[in-house]
C-alpha cells in the first residue's frame, strides 16, 4: 500500500515540483508570505504591504525556471524580488519615513508605528536618519535589521557582491550612528537604548 506522495523538503524542490505541478508552489507561499509581507508594512505600511507581497510571488511563480536550484532556500530571491519592488515604492518609503520624523505618526499607513519595533517608531531622528541613506544602503541595512538577513542572504537577495553588502552596511550603520549622535565609545547599557542593528 502506497501513502501520500512525501512532499517537498526544501524551497528547491517545491520550485523543481511546481514546474510540473504548479499547484504545489502555494507551498513555497504558505512558507514565506508572512515574512515578506512584515517586511513590507514595515518598509512601506499595511496597504502597500498586500500589494508587494502579491506582487513578489506573482513575480516568482513566473520567474520560477530562473531559480538557482543549487540553493535550497528561496527565502534571500524572495526578500530580493520584494526589495526590488519597495525601490520602485521608494518615494513613499521616504514621505513617511519624514512624517514619522516630523509628527511622531505615520501619514501614510495608520498605526504602522505599533507594527513597528517601538524603538525605531519612537525615535524621530532613526526615520531622519534611515530617510537619508541611499536606496542601496537602506535595503541592506533594514533586510539586516528587519528581515534578519545574514550577509551571504543579503547579497544573494539583491545580487550584489558579499564586500558590496559589508561596505554597505558599514557605511549605513556610521551614518545612522552620526544622525543618533552616538558616541562609539558608549558603554553597552547605554546602547541598549538604541536598536542593536546601529552597533
Amino acid at each position: 500500500m502506497t501513502g501520500p506522495p512525501a512532499s517537498p523538503r526544501d524551497d528547491a524542490e517545491v520550485i523543481a515540483q511546481s514546474l510540473e505541478e504548479p499547484e504545489i508552489f502555494a507551498g513555497l507561499y504558505d512558507r514565506h508570505a508572512p515574512d515578506i509581507h512584515r517586511y513590507a508594512a514595515r518598509r512601506l505600511g499595511e496597504g502597500a504591504a498586500d500589494d508587494i507581497t502579491a506582487e513578489t510571488f506573482l513575480i516568482a511563480f513566473r520567474s520560477r525556471r530562473r531559480f538557482d536550484s543549487s540553493r535550497p532556500s528561496a527565502r534571500p530571491w524572495l526578500y530580493g524580488i520584494a526589495a526590488n519592488l519597495i525601490g520602485k515604492h521608494r518615494r513613499s518609503e521616504e514621505r513617511g519615513l519624514r512624517a514619522l520624523a516630523r509628527t511622531g505618526q505615520d501619514l501614510v499607513a495608520a498605526s504602522w508605528s505599533d507594527r513597528c519595533d517601538d524603538r525605531i517608531a519612537a525615535q524621530a531622528p532613526l526615520a531622519v536618519a534611515l530617510a537619508a541613506l541611499s536606496p542601496g544602503d537602506r535595503h541592506v541595512l533594514l533586510l539586516v535589521a528587519w528581515a534578519d538577513l545574514g550577509y551571504q542572504e543579503v547579497a544573494e537577495a539583491l545580487g550584489i557582491p558579499l564586500g558590496t553588502v559589508r561596505s554597505r552596511l558599514n557605511r549605513a550603520r556610521r551614518k545612522v550612528r552620526e544622525a543618533l549622535c552616538l558616541d562609539p565609545s558608549f558603554t553597552p547599557d547605554a546602547m541598549e537604548l538604541t536598536p542593536s542593528w546601529t552597533k
